[in-house]
């Protein structure tokens, strides 16, 4: 979501963003492939255990209850990279934080009207659930599409006004559970939890500026946030804070990236790349040994965002990202991914993809045969899915649909 540079080793100690680190993005593609694969395992039957969401109040996490805090974590990861480009080309901390600002609303908002379909009365608003995710999309795309600067300005308005307007028609058309609930905030959904995390983390990378033993203490506390309110003693007033900000867990994944970026900044620019990666793996360690020592306490459950979800997924995320880096930037393998690039440079559109293919079957009436939907097979088919869903956002790139917030 957010753009990663590399930075060169010059003499002086600044940072010029002049390359990409191919690692990040790579690490944010095969992340969103993953979510794509792992949220279509609803339209299967018989898969593995091992693979699905652990239900509420059970202790432990499958695979797919790690694909939604490593995006998290390669959010914190590209925060300092995007703030120090923005900062190079002149932009005031002001124009930042109103950027981060924007960014986070944005985020906000999509996860609300997603959030909301899932709670429609269908037959009370006057339309299919798939269809409020389809024009949700297509409003969101109107909006936020990078659009080319030949683009008439009355054009780029236009798109612009009529996607707010279909969201604001939609709000208002809204009706929930019996057809009385009106449109509201349930929970944020996932893009909005993104976009409290985000919050969060990009402000805190700002007023740091790249000072890592206050990240390193900032990322501490939200760990410690994140087990006080797994006690129960977070002050009542302070419950008034969004709960992914206060519940400390999801914004201490963010923190991690941002920390964890912010050290290899510093490595890369100092030529300590062993040291980093046995860091790395040190730090690893430490924070397995940490969702160890704190689940007795709280449990292992990404449903209850408790402090041993948040170390252990924080130590999946930093060894990808570690065996990424050795693969894709040291080893110049990055073309191994060149198919799933677009999970990794739009990845937001990818994200959407899948609501205009369900509303597109459904619409057709199109029906898979069994031996698609069970078993090897349907994963593979799932697989599948999200590969294709990677092609046509970037397809829809060279069209130039291409979002950005």
């Amino acid at each position: 979501m957010l753009s990663t540079s590399l930075p060169k080793a010059p003499a002086t100690p600044t940072l010029p963003m002049a390359l990409r680190v191919g690692s990040i993005d790579v690490l944010r593609a095969i992340t969103m492939v993953l979510m794509i694969f792992v949220n279509d395992l609803w339209s299967l039957t018989g898969v593995p255990v091992w693979l699905e969401h652990v239900a509420p109040g059970v202790d432990g996490i499958g695979f797919s209850d790690v694909i939604f805090p490593a995006f998290l974590f390669i959010v914190g990861l590209s925060t300092p990279f995007a703030i120090a480009h923005r900062s190079s080309r002149g932009d005031s901390d002001r124009a930042i934080l109103g950027h981060i600002l924007s960014r986070t609303i944005a985020l906000l908002v999509m996860g609300l009207w997603f959030v909301n379909g899932e709670s429609i009365n269908e037959a009370a608003t006057g339309m299919h659930r798939l269809v409020w995710n389809t024009l949700s999309c297509i409003s969101f795309i109107l909006i936020w599409n990078t659009y080319p600067e030949t683009a008439p300005q009355w054009l780029t308005t236009g798109a612009r006004l009529l996607g707010a307007g279909t969201l604001l028609t939609l709000a208002i058309l809204y009706r929930g559970g019996d057809g009385t609930a009106r449109f509201e905030s349930h929970w944020w959904g996932i893009l909005g939890l993104i976009g409290w995390s985000y919050l969060v983390g990009a402000v805190t990378t700002l007023l740091a500026r790249g000072r890592m033993a206050i990240l390193a203490l900032v990322w501490i506390a939200f760990c410690g946030l994140s087990m006080a309110f797994g006690a129960g003693l977070v002050p009542k007033a302070l419950l008034l804070i969004p709960e992914p900000i206060i519940g400390g867990t999801l914004a201490g994944l963010t923190l991690g990236g941002v920390l964890t970026a912010t050290v290899f900044r510093y490595c890369h620019l100092h030529q300590l790349t062993r040291p980093m990666t046995i860091g790395f793996l040190v730090m690893s360690g430490v924070l397995i040994g940490l969702s160890v020592y704190t689940r007795p306490f709280w449990g292992l459950s990404k449903l209850a965002a408790t402090p041993a979800w948040l170390f252990l997924c924080s130590a999946f995320t930093l060894l990808a990202f570690t065996a990424l880096y050795w693969l894709v930037d040291v080893a110049g393998k990055k073309y191994w991914f060149r198919f799933i690039k677009p999970a990794g440079t739009d990845t937001l559109l990818c994200y959407l993809m899948p609501h205009f293919a369900y509303a597109l079957v459904v619409g057709l009436g199109l029906h898979l045969p069994a031996f698609l939907l069970a078993g090897g097979v349907g994963l593979a088919k799932s697989f599948a899915f999200a590969l294709l869903c990677v092609w046509v956002a970037g397809r829809l790139n060279q069209l130039g649909i291409k979002l950005k917030l």
